[in-house]
């Protein structure tokens, strides 16, 4: 199979595996069927042509996506992400995730996505500055404030969400902060939302620990992906005691059965920009990683990384998935057969869009939190949001995954029952 024949494969397998995991979790409700329909099909479809003038003056044509699954309970909300093999299967499977995200930690939206098909890497910063401006005018009909609001994601940063937002706001003849969240604290970030999926991965980590009677200070820990997340997740965990054993990333892994440092890591990445030949540890792949003896596997990377082939394998007693899809159906089922506990996705890295509620919020109000009081109100959201899904989970003897689906399908559907069918 070709390289992009893969990555379509595992695509249409996000997509199919979200499918799975919403017709199982309404079957545990008794969901209507019609009700079932209507929310696995994405409510608004926008692909865009973005013509852009190159800095060697000639014209490049990109396409952009924008998908909002479900405006039930709120507005759109969901990343942009630019890479070369963002697809609109990809785009509606994450903008799907996004509904049940935002659901499973009760705040007021509805889940969507964006991309743009492109390699940023080849893209100078001014070529990037007018692509995004001019996706920003294509999308510019169905986002804004009481919309659809983007935010960072794959290839995407603070730096994309300023132009995004002064384009937006530019288009209306006033600032419009609530238009995008993620943006420079200057022009009305939050606190704390950089780190803050990260941040909310370690809040639900440590809820499930206590439950499970691990103690963290005494554990290993192996982490796939150190990038913004994974990175603050390693930090977070090692503050803790938890010696975190292994990192990887795409061009591969290390290994320090002691613990890596992690200060001296990082700055050898900043220096290289990969953590592969760190002096101080031998080198595992991808696949190795996943398959330690370590008491708290991080999957923070990529989609579909654990699947039938690994599952029977994997050896630690928690998985926690702060990257969107790291697991397939087949493959949890089999985790859930080991007793193997997985904090799934769409209550693991949900801090970010809970941090992104709370810029919204400040936007709107033009009013600003500090620091401590962004972490403590994301700790109460997350702690919170994982207890009843643990609740959920005990009484219907089911797995953390499907109790989650549970809680939001439920929260989705009883919106939807409120406010009818239209017309």
């Amino acid at each position: 199979m070709s390289k992009p024949e893969a990555a379509a494969c595992k695509r249409s397998s996000l997509l199919e595996t979200t499918g799975q995991q919403v017709d199982l979790a309404a079957k545990k409700l008794g969901l209507d069927p019609g009700l079932l329909k209507i929310l696995k099909e994405p409510k608004r479809v926008l692909s865009v042509s973005i013509p852009v003038r190159m800095d060697d003056g000639s014209i490049e044509v990109f396409r952009g996506f924008r998908v909002q699954h479900s405006l039930t309970r709120g507005p759109g909300k969901g990343g942009i992400r630019y890479h070369p093999e963002v697809d609109m299967d990809e785009v509606v499977a994450l903008a799907m995730l996004m509904t049940w995200k935002c659901a499973v930690v009760n705040i007021p939206y509805g889940g969507a996505k964006g991309g743009v098909i492109c390699d940023p890497k080849k893209l100078s910063l001014a070529e990037l500055e007018r692509m995004t401006r001019r996706y920003t005018s294509e999308i510019s009909i169905i986002i804004g404030p009481e919309k659809d609001i983007p935010a960072p994601d794959v290839n995407t940063n603070p730096m994309v969400m300023a132009w995004i937002m002064d384009t937006f706001s530019m288009q209306h003849g006033f600032s419009v902060p609530a238009v995008v969240t993620g943006k420079p604290i200057e022009i009305g970030g939050s606190q704390g939302r950089n780190e803050a999926t990260g941040r909310g991965v370690v809040f639900t980590i440590e809820e499930a620990a206590s439950r499970m009677e691990i103690n963290l200070a005494e554990s290993t820990a192996a982490i796939q992906g150190y990038g913004n997340v994974g990175s603050a997740v390693a930090a977070s965990l090692n503050e803790m005691g938890c010696r975190v054993v292994a990192i990887s990333e795409i061009d591969g892994g290390i290994f320090n059965e002691n613990g890596l440092d992690l200060e001296e890591l990082t700055a050898y990445k900043t220096r290289t920009g990969s953590v592969v030949g760190f002096p101080d540890a031998v080198p595992i792949s991808n696949e190795d990683l996943l398959t330690l003896d370590a008491d708290v596997l991080i999957p923070a990377a990529i989609e579909n990384q654990i699947t039938t082939e690994n599952a029977p394998r994997i050896r630690a007693k928690l998985i926690t998935e702060a990257a969107n899809g790291p697991t397939t159906y087949e493959a949890d089922q089999i985790l859930f057969e080991r007793g193997i506990t997985v904090i799934p996705d769409i209550l693991a890295n949900a801090g970010g869009v809970v941090v992104s509620y709370f810029e919204w919020v400040q936007g709107l109000q033009n009013f600003y939190w500090t620091k401590d009081e962004v972490n403590r109100q994301l700790r109460r959201r997350m702690v919170g949001s994982f207890r009843d899904i643990h609740h959920i989970k005990e009484k219907q003897s089911v797995s953390m995954r499907t109790a989650a689906y549970i809680l939001a399908l439920d929260r989705v559907t009883q919106a939807m029952k409120l406010r009818g069918l239209y017309p």
